[in-house]
C-alpha cells in the first residue's frame, strides 16, 4: 500500500495550511487512479479559497468540515485502472486537488474524455467534472504544459467573460473598467475584450505593474489605484471586479455616474473584501462562468465551444510566450514543503505579475 499527500487549507482562515499523509484508496470496480503531475497556482485558486464555501469549491474533494483541498488546473497520467474506459498511461488535462494523486469514477466515456461521476460531485457544476484526454485535446500541445496549466483555465474564464458581456451587448457601455488588470484571468478578458470595436478597455492596477501591463497591448488605457479620476465618470461604464476589494468598488460605483452594470468575478485582493449593500448605482451582480458555459454548450455544443476558444488560445498564447516580451516566466515548485511555500506567495498577492507558479507533490 502506498501514500498519498495532500496540502490541506483551513476553510476559515485560508492562510493556514497543513500537509497530510494518508494510505491511498482502494480502487472499486469502474474507478482509476491517476498521479497528478504538475498543477498551477494563480490568483484564480486564491479566489477558489476565498469562495469556496459559498461557491462549492471545498465540495470537489472533501476533507471535513474544517478543512479542504484546493482544486487548481494541470495534468495528471492513470497508474491504475478498474475500468475499461481509461487505459494505464494516458494523459488527461482537467480539474485536481492540490495532492500527488485522486481516485476518479469514469462516466459519460468518450474519445476525448470523461466525467467524473463519483457520487459527492453530481451535483456540482458539471464544467469542472470534464477531464480531456491529451490525445484529444485542440487546445493542447505536448511540451507546452506549464503555460497551459498556467494561462488556460484563466483564459478560458476570461474567454466567458468577454463573451457574457458581448452576448448583452456590453449593456449599452462605452467603456470597460477592469480591476487587477495585471491578474492572468483580467488580462485574459481584456485580450478578448479587445478585439470590439466601440469598446474602451481600461485596466487598474497596482503602481508597481503599470509598466508590464501597459506593455501587454490588451488595454487601452492603463491608469493605477490612486489615478481614478482620470477616468471619464460621466461615459458609459461597466465594471469588471477581478479584485473584490470593498473600497475600490465603493469608489467607482461613487465616480462612474453611468455606470451600466458591475460584475464580480474575482477576489485576488484577499483582506479587501466586504459588503457590497448600500452601493450607488447598479447593485453587483455575481457572473458565474460555468452558467455562461453551459449557455454555449447548450448552443453550439461542447467541441463546437472547444473549437472556438481553442482559435483565440492560439492567439494569445503565440503573444504571450513571444520571446521578445513574454509575459510569462515560470517557476517550479517540487514536492509537498515547496507547494505550501507557492501557495503562500500567491496568496501575499505581492509577487512579480509575470512569475507563473507551477507545484508538483
Amino acid at each position: 500500500m502506498h501514500t498519498t499527500t495532500r496540502l490541506s487549507i483551513q476553510r476559515s482562515q485560508i492562510a493556514t495550511t497543513r500537509i497530510d499523509t494518508s494510505d491511498a484508496a482502494l480502487l472499486l470496480p469502474g474507478q482509476a487512479r491517476l498521479q497528478i503531475e504538475r498543477l498551477a497556482i494563480t490568483a484564480n485558486n486564491i479566489s477558489y479559497a476565498a469562495t469556496g464555501d459559498l461557491l462549492q469549491y471545498w465540495q470537489f474533494f472533501p476533507v471535513d468540515a474544517t478543512w479542504g483541498s484546493l482544486p487548481a488546473w494541470g495534468f495528471a497520467h492513470v497508474t491504475e485502472t478498474q475500468c475499461d474506459a481509461l487505459l494505464t498511461g494516458e494523459r488527461f488535462w482537467g480539474f485536481w486537488p492540490l495532492a500527488s494523486e485522486l481516485v476518479v469514477q469514469p462516466v459519460k466515456a468518450t474519445a476525448h474524455g470523461f466525467t467524473d461521476g463519483i457520487a459527492h460531485r453530481t451535483k456540482l457544476p458539471s464544467i469542472y467534472n470534464e477531464y480531456l484526454r491529451c490525445s484529444q485535446d485542440a487546445m493542447h500541445r505536448d511540451g507546452f504544459e506549464d503555460v497551459e496549466a498556467l494561462l488556460r483555465p484563466l483564459f478560458s474564464t476570461g474567454w466567458l467573460v468577454d463573451d457574457f458581456f458581448f452576448d448583452q451587448q456590453f449593456f449599452g457601455a462605452e467603456v470597460a473598467v477592469i480591476s487587477s488588470a495585471s491578474s492572468k484571468t483580467a488580462y485574459s478578458t481584456a485580450f478578448q475584450m479587445h478585439r470590439h470595436s466601440g469598446i474602451e478597455v481600461v485596466g487598474l492596477t497596482a503602481q508597481r505593474n503599470k509598466e508590464f501591463v501597459r506593455s501587454m497591448g490588451c488595454y487601452h488605457r492603463v491608469l493605477g489605484y490612486d489615478e481614478l479620476d482620470q477616468l471619464q465618470a460621466q461615459r458609459p461604464s461597466v465594471y469588471l471586479d477581478y479584485a473584490g476589494d470593498a473600497k475600490l468598488r465603493l469608489q467607482l460605483h461613487t465616480l462612474l455616474t453611468d455606470l451600466r452594470h458591475s460584475s464580480s468575478i474575482g477576489g485576488s485582493h484577499i483582506g479587501a473584501f466586504g459588503s457590497a449593500s448600500g452601493l450607488p448605482g447598479p447593485k453587483p451582480q455575481f457572473l458565474f462562468v460555468p452558467h455562461q458555459a453551459a449557455k454555449r454548450v447548450g448552443e453550439w455544443g461542447l467541441p463546437g465551444l472547444m473549437q472556438r476558444m481553442a482559435q483565440d488560445w492560439q492567439r494569445l498564447t503565440a503573444r504571450a510566450l513571444d520571446p521578445a516580451q513574454p509575459w510569462l516566466q515560470v517557476q517550479q515548485h517540487q514536492g509537498a514543503a515547496a507547494t505550501q511555500a507557492a501557495y503562500a506567495t500567491v496568496l501575499a498577492g505581492q509577487g512579480d505579475a509575470r512569475l507563473g507558479h507551477m507545484v508538483s507533490l
